[in-house]
């Protein structure tokens, strides 16, 4: 908890975990940490990670970290203990991701105790999950029913990152109804010194000076689309000798097992490098050294790495199921195609095609649609207004 005098509005942020093996949701809670504490909020948040998680000691803020029971579903009683105590010291709460724990106990507490609440869902009403894993929206349809459904009924307001968000949700699952919210998402300008990360990325991987690089950076997750970006990249880079594909992230339900199967029967393994989860300036002099980036998703929320990306001034290569792809259009940032490997192809021939000027010149507007459309600053006052705005305290954001 926080000390001292009472800031402008006080709000608690409730997350399943900070693990940023867990993609983008953790990464969005730290960036709303910081850029709400930066527009007149006081901002605490309480996490199902066990107090001795070394991620803890990396992020914003003093986290009270409650542990859990139950992997997966992270359910801890606990929760419903310190909300209890604690909630009534809050304007509002949000609480972070749906069909875990957490969500369930936020609702029961908030609405007893009458303090507003709002969900992030972070892309989990995707319909691409139903047609990815039908006996998991089976199960999942009922729990909608029962449980789920009412926590975002009951919420003050359900946030969503973009209009494409917000339309796909609706029509997950039945009955929906919900309060909901445009807010934007954003990070902060990409710290330390550029040369330095650089550096530090060719020092991890010194067989990649001199490589033209396509950088994928996201969990290897199914959903990522990562074998139309390997088969796409088999045909678009025979024609050119310098160019490699760099893969880097953690794995996910054993997918990398099949990727580099994939790979190695596509003969192109001297051409792909599996660099991990990477973080810190190796992770910033990745983007930095790349030539561009790809991201050939069949569902994506928002993405985090997106935003980092063109932040370093790297274009992006997309597919339209890439929630932002609007702005990403809008902006000549990049390029967008079907979620298919013809479209994947089509991507990656069409960045080839461009000469080096047009290159530096879709570089330059990378960079402005991140100063336009995703910084950390911009986004935490769109979303500081619109829950003051929500709570009836418009003029306190």
């Amino acid at each position: 908890m926080i000390d001292g005098p009472r800031a402008t509005l006080r709000l608690l942020q409730v997350t399943g975990t900070l693990d940023p093996e867990y993609g983008g949701p953790p990464v969005v809670v730290n960036q709303l940490t910081s850029a709400l504490g930066a527009n007149g909020f006081d901002v605490d948040v309480v996490t199902l990670d066990e107090p001795s998680s070394p991620w803890l000691a990396d992020v914003p803020g003093n986290p009270v970290a409650l542990g859990f029971r139950m992997a997966g579903y992270r359910y801890n009683h606990g929760l419903v203990d310190w909300l209890r105590t604690h909630v009534d010291d809050y304007d509002a709460v949000i609480v972070h991701g749906i069909w875990q724990y957490q969500s369930v106990a936020v609702r029961s507490v908030c609405r007893r105790q009458g303090v507003p609440y709002f969900v992030f869902v972070h892309g989990a009403l995707d319909p691409w999950f139903a047609e990815r894993y039908p006996r998991k929206h089976a199960k999942k349809s009922l729990y909608w029913k029962l449980i789920e459904r009412r926590v975002l009924r009951d919420a003050r307001a359900v946030l969503y990152t973009c209009d494409e968000e917000r339309r796909l949700a609706a029509t997950a699952f039945t009955p929906y109804r919900a309060t909901e919210a445009i807010v934007n998402l954003g990070i902060a300008e990409p710290p330390g010194d550029a040369d330095r990360q650089v550096a530090a990325f060719y020092a991890a991987h010194p067989h990649l000076r001199g490589r033209r690089i396509t950088l994928f950076l996201s969990r290897l997750h199914p959903k990522k689309g990562c074998d139309l970006l390997i088969r796409a990249f088999a045909e678009s880079s025979r024609s050119e000798p310098h160019a490699h594909l760099v893969l880097a992230g953690p794995d996910s339900d054993g997918t990398m097992a099949t990727l580099v199967e994939l790979v190695d029967a596509l003969g192109i393994a001297e051409r792909v490098t599996w660099a991990g989860m990477i973080t810190g300036d190796v992770k910033w002099g990745a983007y930095r050294a790349a030539d561009v980036f790809a991201l050939t998703s069949h569902s994506e929320n928002f993405g985090i790495v997106l935003a980092e990306a063109l932040a370093c001034a790297l274009p992006v290569l997309i597919t339209d199921k890439v929630n932002i792809w609007r702005e990403i259009v809008g902006a000549g940032a990049g390029f967008v195609a079907p979620d298919t490997e013809a479209g994947a192809r089509e991507l990656l021939d069409g960045w080839a095609a461009l000469s080096d000027a047009q290159r530096n010149d879709v570089r330059e507007r990378a960079r402005s649609c991140f100063v336009d459309n995703f910084e950390a600053r911009h986004a935490g006052l769109v979303c500081a207004r619109t829950i003051a705005a929500a709570i009836g305290k418009a003029d306190h954001a």
